[in-house]
């Protein structure tokens, strides 16, 4: 046996590089991290190559002092915690002292730092200090890390392509952009810059600056709190989904996390509003003492364990479960149409500045004016205002030419006329998007505002009903609508299992293997819970001498085999999610199929029914049950209603 031995420091480093480092994004979160635990307002990362040429960080914080800077590159140096006390409570977004000394050792590094005074600067490479000299530096700190993994080629090796690197820092960053909104980031990539954020404390700006505006405009508000948590975000309204879950940002006290059962909570928080497979975009910020979450769990620090996990579950799904509650989530059939339609304007929630760079300029009110002729004057939108023109009255143009123009007595008289029929104003400051996406939240939406009095027209292909209100036209998917009503009732049945059970005249044997065997048993409890009675046969069967009376006729076998299977799949299956389960099924073996014809009367039975639903938007499987389009919509597709030669609009009787 070879003679035990205590490995080299730079050694030591470059192992503890292969937990800590594991690609150019490790590089970047690592920095970042520390230059806002370091208390800066302003973030720069510059990166060549996708970071394997070139990585350097700019911060405005705090800086290291002088006789500190040698002693940031060893092993376990740090600032954040002092004794074992500080380990349970950690505040900040590093604490173990292992990325310099680990990045030190697989790379050129340069750091320049200064605390407002003399400032200090080390180089690095390898593990080895190059040269350490006082040198010129503004307050805050300079790192540039270059040739990572220049000198562990296994590393190197595995490295993916410069997109999918890229890809990697990008998202990196967008996360730290999104859990500390009032920081300013910018990433530059061979000099062009991929994204930058305006550090205003506005989370929601971060969301549309990342995801895009559309999108943004898509996400409601959520906020509530226990004794021992505080949640707080933005998730997307179900008609916004991507097909993964990567969309989804957990934030716990400021840190990026890795989290299955919270991500699962947001998705049950939706209830039965998503499609299978899609997931929701969602900003989840979550606020807790530090004593009740244990970080030091991974080398990454984005996997933690969580004290009360269950209750911060359950707050977080029940919180996005009653904001969704109150919106109307009947979709525009114009939408889906593969025709440009003007979007509608939605400012609510959304108090994002598009004109920042305007502010800088001070446009003085003598400015001429362009005279305004017919093509200028055209109004571009509609409403109450151009509703009272008349075709054939006369209309002169109001021109505003010179300041004084706007208190003359035509200007008062116009003010005067239009003044009860404009519903909203012209122009919302971010303050009084502000508030009135706050009053929006506090508005409780009744069953009666949220889903239309429908008058039933017809029926197309025995598929789809066709409805109407003094809005507009809408269109039911009959196997939705009734797939829908009949998941209501079935989990209000499957709750409430009573003794009323249909007897077998000859009973179900049901054989399965010894492993599957002792996971049946484990939860027959489950399966009692929803009517199903498991009487050991033998030694790997079981029979069945009843079901629930609510079971469709000729597939009592099926179904019975159906539920014991997603317990044999999913051990850990709680009964809500199985009475949720065989809720979905029974309601989509029992709705009405395509190409059923269905009477008058049984139609609008359908909807009456449909109408008094607690989702009556969605199916069980999150498709939708109506579209809707409105009288616009109907008066645009069929050239109804024209933008006119001549100011105003024409309406074609």
């Amino acid at each position: 046996m070879a003679k035990i031995h205590e490995l080299s420091a730079v050694l030591a480093d470059q192992i503890a590089a292969g937990e800590v480092i594991e690609r150019p994004a490790s590089v970047v979160k690592e920095l970042v991290e520390n230059a806002i635990d370091a208390n800066s307002s302003e973030i720069d990362i510059k990166i060549e190559e996708a970071g394997l040429k070139l990585i350097s960080v700019i911060d405005d914080g705090d800086g290291i002092a002088s006789d500190d800077v040698a002693m940031a590159f060893k092993r376990h140096a740090t600032s954040k915690i002092i004794d074992r006390q500080d380990l349970f409570k950690v505040h900040s977004l590093g604490f173990r002292g292992e990325a310099l000394p680990s990045i030190a050792s697989v790379a050129d590094v340069t750091l320049s730092t200064s605390t407002g005074g003399e400032g200090t600067e080390i180089h690095i490479s390898g593990g080895q200090v190059i040269e350490e000299k006082p040198a010129v530096a503004r307050k805050g700190t300079t790192i540039t890390v270059k040739d990572l993994f220049y000198n562990v080629p296994a590393r190197l090796k595995y490295v993916k392509s410069v997109n999918t690197e890229l890809s990697k820092i990008t998202d990196i960053v967008n996360r730290l952009a999104l859990s500390y909104p009032a920081i300013s980031f910018s990433l530059t990539h061979n000099g062009r810059e991929l994204m930058r954020s305006a550090g205003r404390g506005d989370q929601l700006q971060v969301i549309s600056g990342i995801y895009g505006i559309s999108n943004a405009r898509e996400m409601v508000k959520i906020e509530n709190h226990t004794d021992d948590f505080t949640v707080s975000g933005y998730v997307s309204l179900p008609k916004l989904t991507r097909s993964s879950r990567s969309y989804i940002t957990l934030l716990l006290n400021g840190r990026y996390i890795h989290n299955f059962q919270l991500t699962k909570a947001i998705v049950s928080g939706y209830g039965s509003k998503l499609m299978v497979g899609r997931f929701p975009l969602a900003v989840i910020n979550i606020q807790m003492d530090a004593l009740l979450v244990d970080v030091n769990v991974h080398p990454t620090k984005q996997e933690v364990r969580i004290t009360k996990e269950d209750e911060l579950t359950e707050l977080i799904s029940q919180t996005i479960f009653n904001r969704l509650a109150s919106e109307n989530l009947i979709p525009d059939a114009a939408e889906n149409l593969n025709k440009r339609v003007n979007e509608k304007v939605n400012t609510d929630q959304l108090s994002i500045n598009l004109n920042e760079v305007s502010e800088k300029y001070d446009f003085q009110a003598d400015v001429p004016t362009p005279e305004v002729t017919k093509e200028t004057s055209e109004p571009q939108t509609k409403g109450a205002l151009f509703d009272a023109i008349t075709s054939d009255a006369p209309y002169e143009p109001l021109v505003i030419k010179t300041k004084a123009d706007l208190n003359s007595d035509r200007m008062k008289q116009f003010e005067a006329k239009y003044a009860e029929t404009t519903s909203e104003p012209t122009v919302q400051t971010a303050e009084s998007e502000a508030t009135l996406s706050d009053d929006m939240l506090r508005q409780p939406v009744s069953k009666e505002e949220r889903f239309p009095d429908l008058r039933y027209i017809g029926q197309m292909h025995g598929t789809y009903l066709l409805a109407e209100d003094e809005s507009g036209l809408y269109i039911l998917d009959q196997h939705a609508a009734q797939e829908r009503v009949n998941y209501e009732y079935y989990r209000k049945a499957i709750g409430e299992v009573s003794d009323d059970q249909q007897n077998l005249l000859v009973p179900i044997m049901l054989d399965y293997p010894t492993a599957d065997v002792l996971r049946i048993q484990s939860n027959l409890e489950k399966l009692a819970s929803a009517g199903i009675e498991l009487e050991a046969f033998g030694q790997n069967s079981f029979i069945v001498r009843h079901h629930p009376t609510w079971f469709k006729a000729g597939q009592e076998e099926d179904t019975i085999k159906e539920m014991i299977d997603w317990v044999i799949a999913d051990g850990r299956i709680s009964v809500a999610d199985f009475r949720e389960k065989t809720a979905i099924m029974m309601s989509c073996k029992r709705a009405i199929k395509a190409n059923h014809h269905l009477d008058d009367q049984q139609a609008k039975a359908l909807i009456e029914k449909l109408k008094t639903a607690e989702n009556p938007f969605n199916c069980p499987h999150g498709r939708p049950v109506l579209v809707h389009f409105d009288n616009q919509d109907m008066e645009k597709m069929f050239k109804r209603i024209q933008d006119a030669h001549q100011t105003g609009l024409t309406d074609f009787a």
